[in-house]
């Protein structure tokens, strides 16, 4: 087969062949076989799917959008902007109907089974917002308890104290925590507490840990976790479709 020119470097050519070898060389060619792979069966999808066509009423209320969003409400600074990113409108808006029809595609592909997914992956959405006082020492947990509950002495002065985890100087306030990434044994103890309950002394990686239990954070399924949840199922669903493709390299190289 005749060497295909893909492009010049100091005016020296770059076959396809060439390009494919330095790609196999430098252990890139696979993920680039993967992403034409990619874009080929959402284009298949684009060209084949229904109901994905783009109003030129939305096109336009998005393109208006982005503007405002990015200031570029004159017509000299939108041109400069399309300029710097090496575009004409008619450009750009081909690209921003491209994007809207892809959007399209994925609601299409996940919208069926977007729910079942949120609720197989709520316990590591959920967060709860957690304070510890560790120590090395059982009996010193236990105690260190005992003063909090019965004599009234305050957690944050008991951890700056006490506590031989960094956190300390923040009075051991750890933030929000998935409850999926938790040890079962305090997910569970948290599942039953409520908030401003003290937990524990629970053992962790041989050392005795007091939790304080600030604020749940229950995760629902609104609009920047449902674009996230979409992405990930879209993704997963190229993935099936491309490992149903057999792959055949028609260029020796």
């Amino acid at each position: 087969m005749e060497s295909s020119l893909l492009l010049t470097a100091d005016e020296q050519p770059i076959s396809i062949e060439q390009a494919l070898r330095y790609l196999d060389s430098a252990g890139k060619l696979e993920p680039v076989i993967w992403e034409i792979i990619r874009q080929h069966v959402i284009e298949k999808e684009l060209q084949t799917v229904e109901d994905l066509d783009i109003s030129s009423e939305l096109l336009d209320q998005v393109i208006l959008d982005f503007r405002l969003e990015n200031e570029l409400t004159n017509y000299e600074s939108f041109q400069e902007w399309l300029n710097n990113q090496d575009l004409d409108y008619a450009t750009f808006r081909r690209e921003i109907a491209a994007k809207l029809r892809l959007e399209k595609l994925k609601v299409k592909v996940t919208e069926p089974n977007i729910q079942e997914y949120f609720i197989e992956r709520k316990i590591f959405l959920d967060r709860v917002v957690l304070s510890r006082l560790v120590v090395e020492e059982q009996t010193l947990a236990e105690e260190l308890k005992s003063q909090i509950l019965e004599d009234g002495v305050r957690f944050e002065q008991l951890v700056q104290e006490y506590s031989v985890e960094d956190d300390r100087i923040f009075n051991g306030m750890m933030g929000a925590v998935s409850r999926g990434t938790m040890p079962d044994a305090l997910r569970a103890a948290v599942d039953l507490a409520n908030p401003g309950e003290l937990i524990g002394p629970v053992e962790i990686n041989g050392l005795w840990y007091l939790i304080r239990v600030e604020k749940f954070l229950e995760a629902s399924l609104e609009e920047q976790l449902k674009e996230e949840l979409e992405e990930e199922l879209f993704e997963q669903w190229l993935e099936e479709k491309i490992q149903n493709i057999k792959v055949n390299i028609q260029v020796k190289f």
